[in-house]
């Protein structure tokens, strides 16, 4: 029986919410509350915001955090990276 139950929570995970369970449908709007917040820009400028938290993590002695914010400015990095090629490569073509 309990399994049965189960798989009728499951099959309906992503259905819309009926029913007394209609008041848990505010985690959207928080989701929309952060997105607000959000400032989408170039890879260079994130690339740079993410090597000056790292050294500013790396001057307080904090290599976890240092390492976090390197990979993070290594995730903007290669886009940076991609970008320059394609401009050689266009160059290259014509």
């Amino acid at each position: 029986m309990q399994n049965g139950i189960k798989r009728t929570m499951r099959a309906h995970r992503h259905s819309p919410i009926i029913g007394p369970f209609s008041v848990r449908s505010k985690g959207s709007e928080r989701e929309v509350s952060r997105a607000v917040g959000v400032r989408f820009t170039d890879p260079k400028a994130s690339y740079e915001r993410y090597m000056a938290l790292a050294r500013a993590a790396a001057s307080t002695g904090d290599a976890t955090e240092t390492e976090n914010y390197y990979q993070h400015a290594e995730h903007y990095l290669r886009p940076m990276n991609e970008q320059a090629k394609s401009k050689i490569r266009k160059l290259d073509a014509q």
